[in-house]
């Protein structure tokens, strides 16, 4: 029986995952997943770890398990194949400079032990590289990008394997212990992820068009799992396609496999400019300023909706989307400051902190990146105002402006008296609404 080992990365998962069912289809198989300690987790460890622990479960029904090692992914599997004699080793490729680094570095150890090294979609809904416009190598703007990803054929969702095969007498490995106070809101893993996709679906989606924007408004709280591949894009795109409302949420995955294919063209993306224009009108550089980074990062700058932003960032490791746009316009646009702060800091703390669509979005916010209009500015007051206009989002994260009315919770600057607890003047000055 011909044995492939099938390295584990950001495809947590037993469903839709097509290395695993190709590799099923061979005979045996070695799941592994390999805990790199060169890879901060951060806020994401205890989601990791509970994906792991459901991972494992899920393979143990269907006869298998999850192989676990510590150490260096390349190693680790050349060590692993090796134990068990196997053929090959597979993985769902990626894209990150990390990520391709790691593929390159397995596919010349495969080489040198005369393994067969392969990558599988898995990822994304449309494999990156996969769709490129005449005389480029990938599509810089998203609407000529969505025209042709939405025509794309795609490929059917996959069952779980019926049977995963282990081979005899390969120590499993231990996971790492559950924390008793896990952080964040939601619980890792792919059964609460297609838990949450199908309450999403049959219940949420109907309602996205009207309310994806509004701050307080429900989301699906997907993210996390799509980053680590708890749920799968193509099954989430193809079941949410289906459905009334489903186009504005498809459209939103589009854009994450726009982020990727940029990502795939240009591996640089978190540190290099995407387009060098970095300078804002009147400024010969990108500034620097510690105390004004630190109230951002804390959530004491005295524009509360962006303050309830980043408290939310740091209680719940997650952000509303359209708070994300807010507080990197603010950061950029209004008080001039390094894209590469903000999109390091979101790195550190959000659940679902995709390189591309992190350092992505960063870019596109602060006018670096492939927005069609770099120099577009987003004014908090309006934005908070707009999709906040009750004041819920605000006061749910900013408490000291609980008892302020409708029309002062957006800019509490303008209160008779000052609010307690609570920064009298916003940074960069009052902003008109």
């Amino acid at each position: 029986m011909e044995t492939i080992v099938v390295l584990f990365n950001r495809d947590l998962r037993v469903r839709d995952h097509p290395a695993l069912a190709a590799a099923c289809s061979r005979g045996g198989v070695v799941p592994l997943f390999v805990l790199d300690p060169a890879i901060e987790a951060g806020h994401r460890r205890e989601f990791l770890h509970e994906s792991l622990h459901d991972l494992r479960a899920s393979l143990r029904r269907l006869g298998g398990d999850l192989v676990v090692r510590h150490g260096d992914p390349v190693a680790e599997a050349m060590r692993v194949a090796g134990e068990t004699s196997a053929a090959g080793v597979w993985a769902s490729a990626d894209v990150s400079a990390f990520a391709r680094r790691r593929e390159q570095r397995l596919a010349e150890a495969c080489e040198t032990h005369r393994l067969e090294f392969r990558t599988f979609p898995g990822v994304t809904v449309v494999p990156p590289g996969a769709l490129t416009p005449p005389g480029g190598d990938h599509y810089k703007i998203f609407t000529p990008y969505w025209r042709v990803w939405s025509a794309w054929p795609g490929r059917p969702v996959l069952e779980p394997p019926e049977r995963v095969r282990l081979p005899h007498g390969l120590a499993p490995g231990s996971l790492p212990a559950l924390s008793p106070e896990p952080f964040g809101v939601v619980r890792g893993g792919e059964t609460e992820g297609l838990r949450r996709m199908d309450e999403w679906v049959g219940d949420g989606l109907g309602r996205y068009g009207d309310t994806r924007d509004h701050l307080a408004a429900r989301t699906s709280m997907l993210s996390a799992y799509l980053h680590f591949g708890c749920v799968s894009p193509n099954e989430l795109a193809r079941r949410a396609g289906r459905h009334r409302g489903g186009d504005d949420y498809v459209r939103q995955l589009c854009w994450r496999d726009f982020h990727h294919q940029v990502t795939h063209a240009f591996p640089g993306i978190t540190r290099h400019d995407y387009r060098p224009r970095g300078r804002l009108p009147g400024r010969t550089a990108w500034g620097r300023d510690a105390d004004a980074e630190a109230a951002w990062r804390e959530g004491t700058t005295g524009v509360p909706v962006v303050d309830a932003g980043m408290r939310q960032l740091r209680r719940e490791g997650w952000m509303h989307n359209r708070a994300r746009l807010i507080v990197g316009s603010y950061l950029t646009k209004r008080l001039g400051i390094d894209w590469r702060v903000g999109a390091d800091h979101f790195a550190r703390l959000l659940l679902d902190a995709d390189v591309p669509n992190n350092f992505g979005n960063w870019q596109w916010v602060a006018g670096t990146g492939n927005d069609t209009r770099p120099n577009r500015t987003l004014n908090p007051v309006r934005q908070a105002r707009r999709f906040d206009p009750c004041g819920e989002y605000v006061r749910r994260y900013v408490p000291e402006l609980a008892s302020l009315p409708d029309d002062l919770v957006h800019e509490p600057w303008r209160a008779p008296v000052p609010v307690r607890g609570y920064p009298r003047r916003p940074l960069g000055g009052e902003i008109s609404g």
